[in-house]
């Protein structure tokens, strides 16, 4: 899932424009299915006799040959049909999908992110799947905990089935920690606290060195022109939601995004855990620890891990692959540092594939999203090791593959076992608040404003729901 997850502003960028015009549009506003199966609006779709073409898309190209395993292998058991699968870049799927609703040339089925469905639902432009799910039973409680939920929208409709989860942990440099003197178990036993940062911050400052020689612990030290960082920056602020910037930080230190989670209706940037936590992301940056906002914007931070440039970096699981492919580097990996509630945490988040209201063939797109979201579609994207599957037998198939590669990925999995994951936040509004945060964040992480500034954009956030 290459950048899905830490591009967020990306993925919202346009969507308030667009929310009128899709509106209008009603995605179609199809009553049929195609091919003559199932009603409109809740009904059940029949899937019993499904024929045609339909588009399937998605935009990491890691996984297209697995889903187009996937599409064979339904195409072999489903004669007469034919899944036509489209990858575009991360930047230009969400422009050509929202261009397409507009349009009315949307692809039948898609890979969907949960800071956008909200709004589509609102714009009307998901098929609700609960009658179908029922009438085929189809067992929506097969996946890990707590993912199913997440695409049960605030009208209680089901508008996805899951596909995969991912959480964060630290990758780390292993030549850079060693030449520091400092060992893997070391790495593994982190603490932090917005006081003085525990040893998460002392690694991230012992393993910063300068263009002279000199570490961040030493005399002499020069955060001007540092030439490894103790810790990387992925790709910037993180506006409101920094799932792989700071949200393991503020999870950890008691923190929660909203008063309910999912479609909660109050956002708690004012609270103190949320402003002191990201206050002492700052100092890491003020320090020379950790890079400037201006420095990694439009960078990728697994590029700048693969040239040496970082000792450590917090990242997803979706970019397992290319950390541990970084070539000239031994990657390592640790667990997200212990906070101040006595455990460490790491934001659950989770994709799934929704059907587009437009499709002209609502059976096949159906009966191809409950493939999708079986166990015999999910461990074969398990046995390609490139993403978690969301059925727990291909998370394991996934983690063996892995593991036969030499790479034991127990600090992304242990979040699940430890019960130390919170969800993304999934509200309404998401532009807005992506609109608010951003530059709120970036002000205070570059120095421009207080940490306390957060709370009036908390006030402007909140009101949003009125």
């Amino acid at each position: 899932m290459a950048n899905l997850r830490k591009k967020f502003s990306a993925l919202v960028v346009g969507a308030a424009a667009l929310s009128l015009t899709l509106t209008a549009c009603g995605g179609g506003g199809d009553s049929g299915s195609g091919g003559g199966g199932g009603g409109s609006g809740d009904d059940a779709i029949d899937t019993s006799n499904v024929s045609g073409e339909i588009d399937y898309w998605l935009w990491e190209s890691a996984q297209q040959p697995a889903y187009q395993k996937c599409a064979d292998k339904f195409q072999a058991a489903n004669p007469n049909t034919k899944i036509k699968i489209g990858q575009f870049a991360w930047d230009d799927y969400w422009n050509k999908l929202n261009n397409a609703f507009v349009a009315g040339d949307a692809p039948d089925v898609f890979t969907d992110h949960l800071a956008k469905y909200p709004e589509y639902i609102t714009n009307e432009q998901l098929v609700p799947l609960d009658a179908t799910l029922k009438k085929d039973g189809f067992n929506v409680d097969q996946y890990q905990p707590g993912l199913a939920d997440l695409w049960v929208g605030s009208d209680g409709k089901r508008y996805g089935l899951p596909k995969d989860f991912d959480t964060t942990a630290v990758f780390y440099n292993k030549k850079l920690v060693k030449d520091a003197g400092i060992s893997e178990d070391q790495l593994k036993a982190m603490t932090w606290n917005p006081k003085d940062g525990g040893t998460y911050e002392k690694m991230a400052a012992h393993l910063t060195v300068d263009v002279n020689g000199k570490r961040g612990d030493e005399a002499g030290f020069d955060k001007s022109k540092v030439k490894v960082y103790g810790l990387g920056l992925d790709g910037g602020g993180g506006n409101g939601v920094g799932q792989t910037q700071w949200s393991m930080y503020t999870g950890s230190n008691g923190w929660t995004f909203t008063d309910k989670n999912p479609w909660g209706t109050h956002y708690n940037y004012d609270q103190p855990q949320f402003q002191e936590t990201i206050g002492w992301v700052r100092t890491l940056i003020d320090k020379g620890y950790m890079p400037s906002i201006p420095a990694v914007t439009g960078q990728s931070s697994s590029d700048i891990f693969a040239a040496g440039k970082y000792a450590m970096l917090v990242n997803g699981s979706w970019v397992t692959n290319a950390m541990f492919s970084a070539k000239g580097i031994e990657t390592g990996l640790a667990p997200t540092p212990v906070g101040p509630t006595g455990k460490n945490a790491s934001m659950y988040n989770g994709l799934a594939d929704s059907i587009w209201v437009g499709t002209d063939n609502k059976p096949l797109s159906a009966k191809w999203v409950e493939f999708l979201g079986s166990p015999e579609c999910q461990n074969i994207v398990g046995e390609a090791a490139v993403v978690f599957p969301a059925i727990p037998s291909g998370t394991k198939i996934a983690e063996a593959a892995w593991k036969a590669k030499g790479i034991d990925l127990e600090p992304f999995t242990s979040h699940l076992e430890n019960k130390t994951t919170f969800l993304f936040p999934i509200t309404d509004h998401a532009s807005q608040i992506e609109g608010i945060m951003q530059p709120a964040m970036d002000a205070v992480l570059t120095g421009k404003a207080d940490p306390s500034s957060f709370t009036e954009a908390n006030n402007q956030v909140n009101a949003l729901f009125g």
